[in-house]
């Protein structure tokens, strides 16, 4: 049984009186550990698609699967609790919280959830070292790099051990070297912690290291 599975997907919307086709029929099985490219150009529909996995928008039709489950059907609460307990979103900006230091923006998730958050401090701490930054610990956004706000961003991605991993754009802002290395914990953590990745990206360089890559056309989906 494959971990995630689009069954037939459209997304439309209505704006000004024009129907718009975001996502049109996709259909895509997904196993664990895969790490998946998506490219295309803007308007594409690409951040409508991952926005349907993560349940942070419904498919006006078709069926989202995860682990069997159609969470399509979920009702606000239930939807609530897989983004929290089951996905790590990623997106083109840090967006951390200006006022507080680097851990305790890794520890926001846990805000949202209903679990024991005893060990959040150790868990925000040891991401922070995984992602390479654990000495900016009580750092603040302003006194970090660029690179740095998307290493705490990951870390906070990564708090509550999402199977899944959707990012946007997460290295679209970084110079050649950071996003390099923001690639290798990428492809790290999807070896060794069996993380499935879904990426957006603009960048070729960065989609070709992807076991699987996908194109968006029009809110066609296509493997290459």
């Amino acid at each position: 049984m494959p971990q995630i599975e689009l069954k037939d997907i459209s997304k439309i919307y209505t704006v000004g009186g024009q129907t718009i086709k975001a996502i049109d029929s996709v259909s895509l099985k997904i196993a664990r550990g895969d790490f998946l490219s998506v490219v295309g150009h803007s308007g594409s529909g690409k951040t409508t698609l991952l926005s349907i996995i993560g349940g942070i928008i419904r498919p006006t039709s078709g069926n989202m699967l995860f682990e069997g489950g159609d969470i399509s059907n979920l009702d606000d609460d239930a939807l609530s609790g897989y983004r929290n307990e089951k996905v790590g979103f990623m997106f083109q900006f840090a967006s951390l919280l200006p006022v507080l230091t680097s851990v305790e923006n890794v520890m926001l998730p846990g805000l949202f959830s209903s679990a024991d958050r005893s060990d959040d401090y150790r868990k925000a701490a040891e991401y922070l070292d995984i992602v390479g930054i654990g000495d900016k610990i009580n750092s603040y956004p302003s006194q970090l790099s660029g690179g740095q706000q998307r290493r705490v961003a990951i870390a906070r991605a990564l708090l509550n051990d999402p199977d899944v991993i959707l990012a946007d754009e997460p290295t679209g802002d970084l110079d050649e070297e950071t996003e390099a290395d923001i690639m290798a914990l990428f492809k790290r953590l999807n070896h060794e912690k069996k993380i499935t990745f879904i990426l957006i990206t603009h960048n070729l360089h960065l989609a070709a290291q992807a076991s699987r890559r996908l194109r968006m056309t029009r809110g066609a989906l296509e493997e290459f």
